[in-house]
């Protein structure tokens, strides 16, 4: 046995108890009260919940963007990534125009390969429909990966349009994957910023008022309904408010596979960021945008309720300056995205367990549990069970935080969370039976982690 973990309290999406955890080449060999066999190294977990590694299923490393590379590659990204607790991603091989499936895939993992800490997998997002492009799809998921994007905004380079996601659908209904949309209205969008830009107006905030509610949820009611005639589950990212919620549990309510995530920025940032003075509203200038305050009761409701089955970062960092501050005299031309790779899990554990919004075993269910359940990565990851892989978690749930862009491990110059204290944190994080974290320095190595080839969608959340 190489590591035997003991005095732990496992955590799991289900269970929470007292028990030791034995871990041999990679793997949870043992689970029990008292492990009495020996280790090669033995480690206390008293007070610490023993968690399984966050899952995080949306980011963006290394992602060409309006004219630039997102912060992030997949070295400092996975880097960060574990230094808050999440031992797999899935993030998103982006199809250039005229370019097929597999050459997608190919590019992004050459991004990995050399420099991930922890493993990944990957998204593929079709941004140009073809009938090869079709054919591609059903190999796709052969190859590992069962999950697609499609924008309906960013008119005129990621968008779709409905014929497109209605032929996307049908196929991936077939080939046992799923279907995730990025819910805004394009078509209508377009026109608000031309006109905004046309008056004159183009501080951060205009991002914002670009960018409606009803443009959200006219995109998600759409983006449902579309998949409801394709006979297809759908699944929607970074859901901000309301209105679009509203979309979500109507078509659950009546028994549609309609799934959905959130992200952090909109539980704990809103509209007022963008009014912070001179240039500053850049920083959290991303799509869709931050809502008022009154949407972050409905999305903590959708969490506790099971409304919303995920919580993923959509980390896409641009530093302030040099990147951010292109979009100076243009709000339009400020790059979209933020970070926040490194913070989820200790933000959701303060703000959803801590006060209450959320309970423990909830929480482990929406930073990794669901996210492998929905993704293809269960039982492999996601939970602590005998044959799991050894992506644990040892989390001190009294210890305090506070975040700044000083001392963070994301490569951008700020963080939208700066400032932000409270209580639980990532002590000790194994990645494949091996300690890559330890009490706030880095022991892993760039390169060791592994492409998951996942397996095709099943409903199980």
């Amino acid at each position: 046995m190489d590591y035997k973990i003991v005095n732990g309290t496992i955590v799991t999406a289900t269970d929470t108890y007292r028990a030791d955890v034995g871990i041999k080449n990679g793997k949870v060999v043992q689970i029990a009260k008292k492990i009495k066999e020996s280790a090669g190294e033995v480690i206390d977990a008293k007070g610490l919940y023993v968690l399984p590694g966050g899952i995080d299923i949306h980011t963006h490393l290394d992602m060409p963007f309006m004219g630039s590379f997102s912060s992030d590659d997949f070295e400092t990204g996975t880097i960060a990534a574990a230094f808050g607790g999440t031992t797999s991603l899935v993030d998103f091989a982006i199809q250039g125009k005229r370019m097929s499936l597999k050459g997608t895939l190919n590019t992004w993992m050459k991004k990995a390969r050399k420099k991930a800490v922890i493993d990944y997998g990957f998204h593929v997002a079709i941004t140009d429909l073809n009938d090869r492009v079709m054919n591609e799809i059903p190999e796709m998921v052969a190859m590992g990966v069962p999950s697609f994007k499609c924008f309906l905004a960013y008119k005129g380079a990621l968008m779709i349009d409905d014929g497109a996601l209605y032929r996307i659908l049908q196929k991936t209904k077939k080939a046992g994957a799923l279907v995730m949309i990025h819910a805004e209205n394009g078509d209508v969008l377009d026109i608000l910023i031309n006109d905004l830009l046309a008056q004159g107006k183009t501080e951060p905030k205009y991002h914002a008022l670009s960018r409606p509610p009803e443009a959200e949820a006219e995109a998600t009611g759409r983006g449902i309904a579309i998949a409801q005639m394709a006979g297809a589950p759908i699944y929607i990212v970074h859901l901000t408010c309301k209105e679009a919620l509203a979309k979500v549990k109507e078509a659950r309510d009546a028994g549609f596979p309609v799934l959905a995530e959130t992200c952090p920025q909109y539980l704990l940032k809103s509209y007022q960021n963008y009014l912070e003075p001179g240039f500053q509203g850049a920083k959290y200038v991303m799509s869709p945008p931050l809502r008022d305050k009154s949407n972050w009761d409905v999305l903590w409701k959708g969490l506790a309720y099971g409304d919303l089955q995920v919580v993923s970062t959509d980390h896409c960092p641009f530093n302030f300056k040099g990147q951010k501050d292109k979009g100076k005299k243009n709000f339009a031309l400020i790059p979209n995205g933020a970070p926040g790779i490194e913070h989820r899990i200790m933000l959701l554990f303060h703000e959803g367990v801590n006060k209450k919004k959320i309970g423990l075993n909830r929480f482990v269910e929406l930073v990794s549990t669901a996210p492998a359940k929905l993704f293809g990565l269960f039982p492999q990851k996601g939970t602590v069970a005998v044959g799991t892989d050894a992506d644990l978690v040892l989390f001190d749930p009294k210890a305090p935080f506070k975040i700044t862009a000083k001392t963070h491990h994301q490569n951008v110059d700020y963080t939208p969370y700066e400032g932000f204290t409270g209580k639980g944190v990532p002590k000790t994080v194994f990645s494949n039976g091996q300690i890559i974290v330890n009490d706030g320095k880095f022991l892993g190595k760039p390169g060791t982690g592994r492409f998951l080839k996942r397996r095709p969608f099943r409903l199980t959340a």
